[in-house]
């Protein structure tokens, strides 16, 4: 398996770190813990410099999917810790003064080159508003890494994630630009089919992803949605009218 964008091997091993179970730490915290320690993908970030393991989520989508292009306009919504806006900046070349990339997010985040990061609630009726202006018009990239504390309770996090996800469809509709994408996390399990039928009404392809670099195991998909018709209408495109297609496709 290839560190994508870094050109080196990121295998997957077998685990070889136990964490024991601390008085003051939950077992879900120490399980937790343990994945992070045994995960090449964290390993491999820290020599590659990234501030989280999803860079490589994103840097395998683009290679498959090409969603970033010189001198866009881009959005990371729940940036923190920057992980994605590190490597969108370097895509669209934010980080030698092409384009331009906003983050926010309710947490403060340490600077980053070509990176404005912003403490904005984007469920705020301004927020949109407030976000084009930090952008200088409106966008053509808005990312969701965004995922809901979970309970433990695999039905209810499962709903809080896709509720997630379609408060931030609903937001990008409302900054992109004609011909947008829209790319945000989801979880299998059926109840996300409203958020992929809102959606093939406003882009002409929608579609599943996952990306190597999702932990084995996980039910986290990603779902892409390209060519964002800016309020012109609901009429799908071809492709939007069947079924997502897989990332193999």
């Amino acid at each position: 398996m290839t560190g994508a964008g870094s050109g080196k091997s990121v295998p997957r091993g077998d685990l070889k770190i136990k964490v024991k179970t601390a008085r003051k730490r939950s077992l879900a915290s120490t399980l937790w813990l343990e994945r992070q320690l045994n995960d090449p993908y964290v390993a491999q970030a820290k020599k590659d410099g990234y501030r989280s393991r999803a860079a490589y989520k994103l840097i395998e989508i683009d290679q498959r999917h090409r969603i970033f292009k010189p001198g866009q306009r881009v959005v990371d919504l729940g940036a923190a810790p920057g992980g994605w806006s590190q490597i969108a900046a370097r895509k669209i070349g934010a980080d030698r003064g092409r384009g331009r990339i906003v983050g926010i997010d309710l947490l403060a985040i340490d600077p980053l080159p070509g990176v404005h990061f912003a403490v904005l609630d984007f469920l705020q009726p301004d927020a949109p508003d407030r976000l084009k202006a930090l952008l200088g018009g409106e966008a053509d990239v808005v990312l969701s890494d965004m995922a809901a504390n979970t309970t433990g309770h695999k039905k209810t996090d499962h709903l809080r994630i896709v509720a997630l996800a379609e408060l931030a469809a609903a937001f990008a509709r409302e900054v992109l630009s004609d011909g947008g994408v829209f790319l945000a996390k989801v979880f299998q399990g059926g109840t996300e089919t409203d958020l992929l039928a809102r959606l093939k009404t406003d882009f002409a392809v929608v579609r599943h992803l996952k990306p190597e670099a999702s932990r084995a195991g996980s039910a986290e998909l990603y779902v892409l949605a390209k060519g964002f018709r800016a309020r012109r209408g609901t009429e799908p495109g071809a492709e939007a009218a069947g079924a997502p297609r897989d990332a193999g496709d």
